[in-house]
C-alpha cells in the first residue's frame, strides 16, 4: 500500500518504520528540513519537505492514490485541517492524531472517522495491564466489511434510540455521554452532544455520513 505521514513525530516515525519494513510504500511529509535530513539514513521511505496542510503538497504525493494518510503533527488544529484537505482530495482513509479531547469532539462532528488519542490509548493499556486484564485490540475483532461509525447527536436527533431508524446491517454499540461509557437498551434516549458508536457494513457508511454528519453541516 501507498501510505503517507504528515509530521515526523516519534510515533509517526516508529509507525512508518514498521510499515516500510513490511513492504509498504511510505512517504513522510514535514516542514522541518533538519528533521527530514536526520531521518533520511534511518528510514527506507520517501520524504517531502513542506506543509502537509497545504493542498499543493498533498497533490504532489497524489492523495487520491494514497491508501491512507496519517496526520500526526504536534498540533491538533493542523492535524484536523490536514485530514480535511486529504479527504477533499480523494484520500480513501485518513487517520487523525488528537491530544486535546475538545478537538476530538470537533473532529468527530466534522466526520473524521479514524481518530487516535495516544495519551488516552496508552493510559488505558497500562491501566488494564497493571490490573491483569487481557488486552484485545479492536482491529482483531472488526474484520472484513465490518466498520465502526460514530457521530455526535445534535438537538434534532435527540430522542429514543428507536427513532434513529438505523439501516440494515447496522447496530448501536455504545454511547459516550460526558466521557462516560454507556451500554444502551431499547428504551434509552440519546441526548444532545452524546457520541453514538455504531457497528455497520462498509456499504452503509456513505449513507450514515450523509444522514448524521453532512446533514448537520447543511443546517
Amino acid at each position: 500500500m501507498k501510505l503517507a505521514f504528515i509530521g515526523a513525530s516519534a510515533t509517526a516515525v516508529a509507525t512508518a518504520r514498521q510499515l516500510a519494513q513490511r513492504g509498504h510504500d511510505v512517504i513522510v511529509i514535514d516542514k522541518d528540513k533538519d528533521r527530514i535530513d536526520s531521518l533520511t539514513d534511518q528510514l527506507d521511505c520517501g520524504f517531502v519537505l513542506g506543509d502537509g496542510t497545504r493542498p499543493d503538497i498533498l497533490r504532489e504525493i497524489d492523495a487520491s492514490t494514497t491508501h491512507a494518510i496519517f496526520c500526526m503533527t504536534s498540533n491538533d488544529q493542523a492535524n484536523i485541517l490536514a485530514s480535511l484537505v486529504a479527504r477533499s482530495l480523494g484520500c480513501p482513509r485518513v487517520i487523525t492524531k488528537i491530544e486535546d479531547p475538545e478537538f476530538e469532539h470537533i473532529a468527530i462532528e466534522l466526520g473524521l472517522e479514524n481518530i487516535i488519542v495516544p495519551a488516552r490509548t496508552i493510559g488505558r493499556f497500562l491501566a488494564d495491564m497493571v490490573e491483569g486484564q487481557d488486552i484485545l485490540e479492536l482491529s482483531s475483532i472488526i474484520k472484513g466489511e465490518a466498520r465502526v461509525f460514530s457521530f455526535v447527536v445534535n438537538e434534532n436527533q435527540a430522542g429514543p434510540v428507536s427513532a434513529l431508524e438505523l439501516p440494515d446491517d447496522t447496530r448501536l454499540m455504545c454511547i459516550y455521554r460526558g466521557g462516560n461509557f454507556i451500554l444502551p437498551d431499547e428504551d434509552m434516549k440519546v441526548k444532545n452532544d452524546d457520541e453514538v458508536v455504531l457497528i455497520t457494513h462498509s456499504k452503509q457508511i456513505p449513507g450514515l455520513r450523509e444522514r448524521f454528519i453532512d446533514a448537520v453541516k447543511i443546517r
